[in-house]
């Protein structure tokens, strides 16, 4: 995302490094549109020093793990739930124009895909539950203070600089990286679990045309779902290994389906994926084989 702003806009980053890593920003540190700052959103203080003169915010921080939320769900509130609120009042406070805020699709639960964005939330776990706040904080925050808000439901992102080993790390690296260091990728469940991925360069697309559109969510995705046991099957296929997937048993949280809905994205904000599953993956693959 930062890619891509930093080429008309001047961005300032707020990051704690919990997750991610200075490397992936490294080669812009120097650029003349760009700022890091080390810091949380937990940090109510550094937001409103950071948000002067601010015209827009994507609020893309939070803990973004269904285990860790049902393993310590006071942790993932305060930092998903608090920390959302904090960047909406330090919006607020300093006049921004915008807050971008990435929700999630876990908001929709087990409800029977494809998945819009009218249908009444089923959240599982405290994860979803705190993804599902935040919207409605983003709603309140528009409605009673004049904050535009924006909140994109983003269903599985991957791509280039997901972190494999990460305890947040999603199915695609964690498979590509088993794949290519010969070892089988492992399948929580049975497999037959469907997903619906979206390609990193088409989110961060979704991101720029939220920030000039007022409706109020938006669910982002590839428009399309795969079973776990395909995707594993077409991983090991473009790595040109031979051999088959191992099986655990299925985590609790985990939604059986998914696929979004994207034709609100499409109409309101001229949303259309570029990247089919395809050639998403092989780009990514590429990068995990350098």
């Amino acid at each position: 995302m930062v890619e891509e702003l930093v080429k008309n806009h001047h961005v300032v980053v707020i990051d704690d490094l919990s997750s991610g890593k200075l490397e992936n920003i490294q080669h812009l540190m120097n650029h003349e549109n760009f700022e890091f700052v080390e810091g949380s959103i937990t940090d109510l203080n550094l937001l409103n020093e950071v948000f002067k003169d601010t015209d827009c915010v994507f609020h893309q921080a939070a803990i973004a793990s269904v285990q860790k939320s049902i393993d310590n769900p006071l942790t993932v509130n305060e930092v998903n739930i608090t920390g959302t609120l904090n960047v909406l009042i330090a919006a607020r406070d300093c006049g921004v124009r915008k807050v971008v805020y990435a929700s999630s699709a876990a908001v929709y639960g087990d409800l029977e895909p494809p998945l819009k964005e009218d249908m009444r939330p089923n959240p599982k776990s405290p994860y979803a539950v705190s993804k599902l706040a935040g919207e409605y904080y983003c709603r309140v925050f528009s409605e009673v203070y004049g904050l535009k808000t924006v909140s994109l439901r983003y269903f599985n992102i991957y791509g280039p600089r997901q972190d494999p080993n990460s305890e947040y790390a999603a199915v695609i690296p964690r498979f590509i990286s088993r794949v290519l260091n010969d070892q089988p990728p492992i399948i929580y469940g049975d497999g037959e679990q469907t997903r619906d991925f979206a390609f990193v360069k088409d989110v961060v697309k979704a991101n720029v045309l939220a920030m000039q559109n007022n409706v109020e969510i938006f669910s982002i995705a590839g428009g399309q779902s795969i079973s776990i046991n395909e995707l594993a099957v077409k991983i090991i296929e473009l790595a040109g290994r031979n051999f088959k997937p191992a099986y655990a048993d299925q985590r609790p949280g985990d939604i059986k389906y998914s696929l979004a809905d994207i034709s609100l994205a499409k109409k309101m904000l001229g949303y259309e994926p570029e990247y089919s599953l395809d050639k998403g993956l092989r780009i990514t693959m590429d990068w995990y084989s350098r």
